[in-house]
């Protein structure tokens, strides 16, 4: 689970499908009011409290992206809410109806990586020309390498093994094409297995 801060009142929460499967969750559980659930979210906002310092009191705003090959992103925004009633009081002590939570669930099928090395992406870029032929957009984001695929462009037959030599090379990320379509640079439009494999050779 990796917790990220994006403001004072939104926080973006990474859980892999290890996570959930820890916890006997399913995907499709997490729009759910099942108890499970119920403490996962209790689990993230201690969590998200302990690392972040992010205060989860009051009505809560909560996204779920679900990514197929990396697991899921939830992003969480605090609402104006009159907390400082409870201000004095202890955690045990506080009104449940202060987990206030509207969520909302939208499915992305993006497989999106992320290279800190250039010299790694170009590595797997290699590795995956086989496997990709015209697919995959980069970005440069927070100073990584972003690389983006879309699976209507990739044999599904073949998404294990693509995601196996991403994972080896790179890392799943967070971070949702509609970030990086708004944040990213995009430094490859199309085809960007394909060219980085014309531009640069691997390290021998």
């Amino acid at each position: 689970m990796k917790i990220e801060r994006l403001g004072q009142d939104k926080i973006r929460i990474f859980l892999t499908f290890d996570d959930l499967s820890e916890r006997g969750i399913q995907k499709e559980d997490m729009w759910q009011e099942i108890p499970k659930v119920h403490d996962l979210f209790t689990e993230m906002m201690d969590q998200a409290y302990s690392e972040v310092g992010f205060d989860a009191s009051g009505p809560l705003a909560v996204e779920v992206f679900a990514l197929p090959a990396q697991g899921m992103v939830v992003i969480v925004t605090r609402g104006k809410y009159e907390n400082h009633q409870f201000g004095s009081l202890h955690e045990d002590e506080m009104p449940e109806e202060i987990y206030e939570m509207e969520v909302t669930l939208e499915l992305s099928d993006a497989i999106v990586y992320a290279f800190s090395d250039f010299e790694a992406l170009i590595e797997a870029a290699h590795v995956l020309q086989p496997t990709i032929t015209d697919a995959g957009r980069l970005f440069n984001y927070k100073g990584k390498w972003i690389l983006h695929l879309e699976p209507e462009d990739l044999d599904e037959g073949k998404h294990p093994a693509l995601i196996a030599v991403l994972a080896e090379y790179g890392e799943a990320t967070s971070v949702t094409p509609a970030v990086l379509e708004e944040y990213g640079k995009l430094v490859m439009a199309e085809n960007a297995v394909r060219v980085i494999c014309e531009h640069f050779k691997r390290q021998s």
